[in-house]
C-alpha cells in the first residue's frame, strides 16, 4: 500500500511540473510570436512537443517509461533549452552548462543501458556486460556528439551563439559528456556484474513492472533475476 501511495504522489507530482513546463511554455510562444523572436519560438515548440513524448511512445509502441525517468529527461530538455537558451542561464550561471551536459550524459548513458538491457532480458540478443557497457557508452556520447552539431548548425544558418566560445566549449561539453556517460556505463556494468547498485535496481524493475505484457510469461521469471 506504501508503495502504491508513493507512486501516486509521483505521478501527480510530475503531472503537476509538467502543466506548469506546458503552460510557461505556450506563454513564451504567444510572446514569440508578438516579439517576433524565432529562435524562442522554435524552441519553444520543440520543448513543447517533447513532453508528450512519453504519451507518444506508450500508445505507438506500447512501452511504459517510468514517471521518475519521464520526470527526469523533461526537466533537462526544459532546463537546456528553456532556461538555458531563451532564459540566458548559460550567461547567468557559469556551472549550468557543466551541469547540464554531465546530467545528460548520465541519463543517456542509462538509457542506453536500459534499451540494450531490455532486449538482453528478452533474449533477443546475447552480450556481455563490458559489450552492453560499451554501447551505454558510445550512446550517450553519439548524443552528445549530435547535439554539439545543432548547436554549430543553428550558429552557422541562423546566426545565433549557442556555442559560445566555439572550439572550446564545444570540447569542454564532449569532455564533460564523456565523463558522464563513464559515470552512467560504470554503475551499470557494476549492476549486470553484482546486481547491487540501487540506482539501477530500482529503476528496472519499475520499467519491468510497467512493461509486463511485453516480457510476456517470462516476466516475473525476468523480475526475479534483477
Amino acid at each position: 500500500m506504501q508503495k502504491k501511495g508513493k507512486l501516486k504522489l509521483v505521478r501527480k507530482v510530475y503531472f503537476l511540473i509538467n502543466w506548469v513546463i506546458r503552460i510557461t511554455l505556450l506563454i513564451a510562444i504567444y510572446q514569440s510570436i508578438k516579439n517576433i523572436n524565432y529562435l524562442t519560438l522554435f524552441f519553444s515548440i520543440i520543448v513543447l512537443a517533447i513532453t508528450f513524448f512519453p504519451l507518444i511512445f506508450n500508445w505507438k509502441f506500447n512501452l511504459r517509461i517510468p514517471t521518475e525517468i519521464q520526470m527526469i529527461i523533461v526537466l533537462f530538455i526544459y532546463s537546456s533549452l528553456y532556461l538555458g537558451e531563451i532564459q540566458s542561464y548559460y550567461i547567468k550561471f557559469w556551472w549550468w552548462d557543466i551541469f547540464l551536459h554531465a546530467g545528460s550524459a548520465i541519463i543517456f548513458g542509462f538509457l542506453g543501458f536500459t534499451i540494450l538491457y531490455f532486449m538482453y532480458s528478452r533474449n533477443n540478443i546475447k552480450a556481455r556486460p563490458w559489450a552492453i557497457a560499451i554501447f551505454s557508452f558510445t550512446f550517450a556520447i553519439a548524443i552528445g556528439a549530435i547535439w554539439e552539431i545543432f548547436e554549430f548548425s543553428v550558429d552557422q544558418l541562423l546566426g545565433y551563439n549557442m556555442q559560445k566560445s566555439g572550439l572550446i566549449d564545444t570540447m569542454w561539453d564532449l569532455i564533460v559528456d564523456a565523463l558522464g556517460a563513464i559515470l552512467a556505463t560504470g554503475i551499470g556494468y557494476i549492476y549486470l556484474k553484482t546486481r547491487k547498485t540501487l540506482i539501477f535496481n530500482t529503476l528496472i524493475k519499475k520499467l519491468i513492472i510497467e512493461n509486463k505484457s511485453i516480457f510476456g510469461r517470462g516476466f516475473r521469471k525476468i523480475l526475479r533475476r534483477v
